[in-house]
């Protein structure tokens, strides 16, 4: 009988996924939080057929290097594909899956679960409590800022932004947007203004970032567009952490140029220990758990497994982020 391919599972993954993946595979998974390393995934590489991913392995051009002429599917639990060099795969003929789609709504969800702790300030409540603090009632105890009315602006307007700016309708806000592409319908239906990013910036008393990680957008929210930001506006980032420079956001934070910020991802992860954002009462830093529900973890897995499974079975992934690769 002829053996199944083998496929390294990088993490622990959620069993309705893992049983989609038994029955084609000789399983091996990597048991720990902690990432494999890059030298592990060096090691490794030569010896499998296919591989489920998920956005802290390192599968750049080395590893890819490595894989065998047999080697099958990168499959990817996640949207994003930013740690792995794609183009590379795609030279090999290597299809790299991915979950589009999946988690937009969740995502939204905890945009705006940050959004409203940042602006009525309930970490620091919550914190205060925790610490035996508790301040009599006074009229400045405390006082956060209103979303009813407030303006909002949406860097980034594919499926996660069109969902933050239809809740933002429930707020009463104004929603300004900044796109590659304007999209008339949307603005119709949604209620939404495109406009350029400085105005964007300038006009807003939210910002909340959700575009793709590229070269363009590294560092895009930096020193010279932190400077343009009202003095009372506050930053969300929910997107990637390296297009918001860490060390700019700081010093607008010190220098009093925005009022807060909440971020869902940082550039690196983790945030260095003893970094200056995490000594600000203002700030907001969550582990990177925007699309962390149990829904949609388990459907991200399911939907990385389908295209691993379809691979080994020959078949077309039914979600590719390379489908040049089928036209080879």
């Amino acid at each position: 009988m002829k053996n199944k391919p083998a496929v390294f599972i990088t993490r622990n993954i959620p069993t309705a996924a893992l049983q989609r993946i038994l029955p084609y595979a000789e399983v091996e998974i990597w048991d720990s939080e902690n990432p494999p390393s890059i030298e592990t995934l060096l090691e490794k590489a030569p010896e499998i057929d296919g591989i489920f991913t998920l956005l802290t392995d390192p599968i750049n051009s080395n590893v890819v290097a490595r894989f065998r002429s047999s080697f099958k599917v990168i499959s990817q639990m996640a949207v994003g594909i930013d740690n792995i060099d794609v183009g590379a795969a795609t030279k090999r003929g290597i299809p790299v899956g991915h979950t589009p789609g999946v988690l937009t709504e969740t995502t939204a969800d905890f945009t705006w679960a940050l959004l409203m702790a940042i602006a009525r300030r309930i970490v620091e409540g919550v914190n205060e409590v925790h610490q035996g603090i508790w301040r009599p009632w006074g009229p400045e105890v405390l006082l956060g800022v209103d979303l009813n009315g407030a303006t909002l602006g949406i860097i980034g307007f594919g499926r996660i932004g069109q969902a933050v700016a239809r809740r933002a309708q429930a707020f009463n806000m104004k929603v300004f947007y900044h796109d590659l592409n304007r999209n008339s319908e949307l603005e119709q239906s949604l209620g939404v203004i495109y406009t350029s990013l400085d105005e964007l910036i300038a006009q807003s008393d939210f910002v909340t970032v959700h575009t793709f990680l590229s070269k363009e957008t590294y560092h895009l929210i930096n020193r010279a567009i932190l400077e343009k930001m009202k003095p009372t506006a506050i930053l969300i980032n929910t997107s990637r952490g390296p297009i918001v420079s860490p060390d700019d956001l700081a010093w607008a934070l010190k220098e009093g140029r925005i009022a807060g910020a909440a971020l869902d991802v940082f550039e690196p992860e983790p945030i260095p220990e003893g970094h200056p954002l995490l000594q600000m009462k203002n700030v907001i830093i969550t582990p990177h758990i925007a699309s962390a529900s149990i829904q949609t973890r388990t459907l991200m897995a399911q939907m990385a497994a389908d295209n691993l499974v379809a691979a080994l079975k020959g078949e077309r992934l039914p979600n590719c982020a390379n489908p040049q690769v089928y036209s080879v």
